[in-house]
């Protein structure tokens, strides 16, 4: 077991690097990586910009 999260976090990134599946989600309003899923409206997914606010589906 990991000791740290950043540890888990570098498990789960070479896992997805090795099945080469891994893709970046960019915001389409002001570029940036930081972006996370949710749960949208009538149960679709929705992402949500962290830097800027910008929500999309």
């Amino acid at each position: 077991m990991p000791a740290s999260i950043l540890e888990e976090v570098d498990h789960f990134l070479d896992a997805a690097l090795s099945r080469n599946t891994f893709t970046r989600l960019s915001c389409p309003s002001c570029g940036s990586a930081h972006v996370a899923q949710v749960l949208g409206d009538n149960g679709g997914i929705s992402y949500v910009c962290t830097a800027c606010g910008h929500s999309w589906s």
